[in-house]
């Protein structure tokens, strides 16, 4: 009876990796295989019918834009009677599976509790989130993406972060949800206030850490100003786009004689992605840059909602995107 039993999960195993892996083309293989690994672990200790939807959002969609220091974003949203002590049951494997991958470093228990404080606030390098689906449909933020209650409310540019996730995302297995939250994710100022204040909060952090090697404290500043980046396309464009078209176009609204710094921070930046390392100037002037990204993504809506409010039959999407377009502060 045992072996049979043994069999028939193996052959339950077998078919969620061949569903799942229907759904991983352009992934690359590291990804690809954490994937299929955490599934089948959620499959053994809760069972896969328990899943209402599996969402693979981030860099890790396209692999051209997957580095070193990109993590698997997958946000598994479960049935609502799932209790949230079984969710962190299994949740416990999880960073087993994340060290098997190399989506996390063993660390040190004094360096895992430095680390922690940034990461538990702010679900920087989490490759994974663990939800119910009342909390996905209500957007409780702080309950889907389990961070700091606290600081997410005061400093997490909530909707912008939801409408990322909706629009870069992959449904991996069950239910397509994300329409089920659109409605509700309205974007103002106030979140380009909170991004701009949490990723200086980060940067800050960073440079505090920087002393300690082997916290390798750039990375942190890199996502950042990754975050900045994207959270401040989407408040200007409401798309999500490749990190290489999101750098075009902030550097497009530099003024002609400020351009070529510009270019030169973000070819460091791009550069810093792919092989991190410490770099001490770099550190110095980012949180100066992120300040920059945010206030030129305000300045550029607020002009593009003047042009609208003079053309009041031009929609939104007929606006051509502007390629060189100075703005100043």
């Amino acid at each position: 009876m045992q072996d049979i039993d043994s069999s028939s999960s193996r052959e339950t195993n077998d078919k969620i990796k061949h569903y799942i892996s229907s759904n991983l083309k352009g992934l690359n293989e590291q990804s690809r295989n954490y994937i299929k690994d955490i599934v089948v672990l959620i499959n053994k200790e809760i069972g896969i019918n328990k899943i209402i939807s599996l969402l693979l959002f981030g860099s890790q969609q396209e692999e051209s834009e997957s580095t070193i220091v990109s993590d698997c974003d997958l946000l598994f949203i479960f049935k609502n009677r799932v209790s949230s002590h079984h969710i962190k049951e299994i949740e416990r494997y999880f960073l087993a599976l994340e060290i098997k991958h190399s989506f996390k470093e063993p660390t040190a228990k004094l360096t895992s509790e430095v680390l922690s404080v940034i990461q538990q606030s702010t679900g920087m390098f989490m490759s994974h989130f663990l939800t119910k689906q009342k909390y996905w449909e209500q957007a409780i933020f702080y309950k889907i993406f389990r961070v700091n209650r606290v600081f997410s409310a005061l400093f997490a540019p909530r909707n912008i972060v939801l409408g990322n996730v909706i629009q870069n995302s992959t449904i991996l297995y069950g239910d397509d949800l994300r329409n089920d939250l659109r409605k509700k994710i309205k974007i103002s100022i106030r979140e380009m206030i909170r991004s701009s204040v949490m990723n200086l909060f980060i940067s800050f952090f960073a440079l505090l850490i920087g002393p300690i090697k082997e916290l390798n404290s750039i990375k942190y500043q890199l996502e950042a100003i990754k975050w900045s980046l994207k959270a401040s396309n989407y408040y200007c464009y409401e798309d999500s786009v490749l990190i290489d078209k999101i750098v075009d176009r902030f550097i497009s609204f530099e003024k002609p004689k400020k351009r070529m710094n510009a270019e030169k921070f973000y070819r460091r930046f791009i550069k810093l992605r792919r092989n991190p390392s410490n770099d001490l100037k770099f550190m110095i002037y980012t949180p100066i840059r992120i300040l920059k990204i945010h206030v030129k993504a305000i300045l550029f809506r607020k002009l593009i909602k003047k042009k609208i409010s003079g053309k009041p039959s031009q929609s939104k999407k007929q606006i051509p995107e502007p390629r060189y377009f100075p703005l100043t502060y």
